[in-house]
């Protein structure tokens, strides 16, 4: 059996997508039981020299709306960076899964030869599809959802795997 370019992004992406929102969910719950101001903990970060909860949500949510879109060879949708709630977090991340939802099979698949041009802050990078989703897309969308999870248990949120992997 083989698996499919789409098999292996779509579904991961929505999947990593609703249980950060989960994630979220329980760190607002938390927030709120503890008198913890929301703005405070969107802010917070592992180190100083990491971005704060509320950008690595963006990042993430980047990750899988680009890559859905960039395998499908499409100019991705620019969301604007401006979140300071957690609604508002939860909203860029409904709007990704609509967007990423509104892909069919047939415009990813296939794409594991396609040229991918991205422009990151070292400069242009050039992938092939394959290449793109296994050692870009999908390393950068756990490694932000990771980092939100752990910021989250950082601040006292009863975290667990569980709330990490979702159902299976």
């Amino acid at each position: 059996m083989t698996l499919s370019m789409y098999q292996a992004s779509v579904p991961v992406f929505l999947r990593a997508l609703a249980n950060l929102q989960h994630v979220l969910k329980k760190g607002e719950a938390h927030a709120h039981a503890k008198g913890i101001a929301s703005d405070v903990l969107l802010q917070t970060r592992l180190i100083p020299d990491m971005h704060p909860l509320v950008r690595q949500v963006q990042i993430a949510t980047d990750m899988a709306k680009n890559g859905t879109a960039r395998l499908a060879a499409v100019e991705p949708l620019k969301f604007e960076d401006t979140e300071t709630s957690f609604e508002q977090l939860y909203a860029r991340i409904e709007r990704a899964v609509e967007y990423i939802k509104g892909f069919k099979t047939e415009q990813v698949d296939g794409s594991e030869s396609r040229t991918v041009t991205i422009k990151t802050r070292n400069g242009e990078q050039q992938f092939e599809g394959q290449a793109y989703l296994l050692h870009f897309v999908l390393p950068n969308l756990f490694f932000h959802c990771t980092t939100a999870y752990a910021i989250l248990r950082v601040a006292g949120v009863e975290l667990g795997k569980p709330d990490f992997m979702g159902k299976m």
